[in-house]
Formats: structure tokens, sequence, C-alpha cells
């Protein structure tokens, strides 16, 4: 019996007959250890510690489905294609990282745009009313979470940083059918007003209030 036991894989449908050799390539080692293997849609999905004549691998083979072990990129790679293709003005190229039911909160707008169709709409939206000159610029990102990821990042016209524009992000991920999409984003950024001290004595108000008449907070 063959076993995998320190390498995860997993398994893509080759597009051409041509390629029926498979390439096998270890897959990040970071990736989660409790990932199952699966078969879904032609495509079996190996995992840590797949064993190999296990019903799901022999149903595989005996489907003729040809596969390719490859690499799956990771959570911060596939963030990485999303803002290149905002920078591209490439619509197609961020819907193949969005999910489906991808959910994303811009705190800019009062309600968060929920599905991938809503988000594309609003993604055109700004390309729409925006040059391509305006570009995305990462200042930071996590690399070490294959789930989640942190970015920094701020806008930039011709090279230089735009206006009231450093925004932080936060990301959450999954494999889905073979590759990583994104299934939640939020973007919190940089105010035009900035009330400095003023935000404090607010808060420290409100505060006070709610010690005092506590059941407020049901209006919050």
């Amino acid at each position: 019996m063959l076993s995998l036991p320190t390498v995860s894989w997993c398994a893509y449908p080759l597009k051409s007959s041509a390629a029926a050799v498979s390439a096998v390539v270890p897959v990040n080692p970071l990736l989660p250890k409790a990932a199952m293997s699966r078969v879904s849609g032609g495509v079996l999905v190996l995992s840590r510690g797949t064993d190999f004549n296990s019903p799901a691998a022999k149903s595989a083979d005996s489907s003729n489905v040809t596969t390719a072990l490859v690499e799956t990129e990771s959570a911060a790679d596939t963030v990485r294609r999303f803002y290149a293709g905002f920078n591209d003005r490439h619509l197609a190229a961020l819907e193949d990282v969005i999910s489906q039911n991808c959910t994303y909160e811009d705190l800019v707008f009062p309600h968060p745009f929920v599905g991938r169709k809503a988000i594309l709409e609003f993604f055109k939206k700004f390309m729409d009313l925006t040059s391509r000159e305006l570009q995305f610029v990462i200042d930071d990102i996590s690399e070490k979470d294959e789930s989640a990821v942190g970015v920094t990042w701020h806008l930039e016209w011709r090279g230089k940083a735009f206006p009231f524009s450093k925004v932080c992000s936060f990301y959450r991920c999954n494999v889905i059918d073979g590759h990583r999409q994104i299934i939640y984003g939020r973007d919190s950024v940089e105010p035009t007003m900035k009330p400095g001290d003023a935000a404090l004595f607010a808060i420290g108000a409100i505060t006070r209030l709610l010690e005092n008449f506590p059941s407020l907070v049901d209006v919050l």
C-alpha cells in the first residue's frame, strides 16, 4: 500500500490528452494537514496521507480520467493575482480568484457585496470610472497562513501616492474545485477626515452613556 505521509498533493485534470504523463510536484508544506481527498467533477484531489489504493483513487483510475499532480498556489499568491487583475483592468482574472459565494465588505459602503456577480459588477463600475493609471501597490502581505491573508496597500497615480488611499485588507481563501479562491474580503480605508483625539473623547462619551443606560446597546 502506497501512502504519502509527509507531503500534500492536489490533482487537476489535464486539458489536453497529448499531455498524458502526470507531473508530480509537492504542495507547499503549510497546507492544512486535515485536508481530505475527494473526487469531484472528474478531479481527484489527494491530500497528505492519501492512500493510492483507496476507493477514491481507484474510482478516478477506472474512469480513465487523466490527472496531473500540481502545486496549489499560496493564499498570498491568490491575493496578489487579485490585485494584478485590478491593475490590468482584467475582469476575467478577478472572476477566476473570487468564489461563487464570496462576501466582500468595503467599509466605505453601508452593506457588503454578496456573491461573485454582485462583486464583479461593483469592480466593473470601479474600472469604468477610474483610469488604468491608478494602480494598487502592495506595501506588505502576510505569507504564513494558507487560508487567511492580511494586506496593507495604497493607490498610486503615475508612480505618486494617491491621497487618502491607505488601506488595510483581510482575505479568507479556500481551495474550491482544485484551485484557491477568495471566499471573504474586507477593506478598511483611510478616512478623509481624521478627528484625532476627538475620536477618543467620542468613544469615551459613548461608553459612559452605555454604562449608565445599558438598554441603549440594543439601538447600536
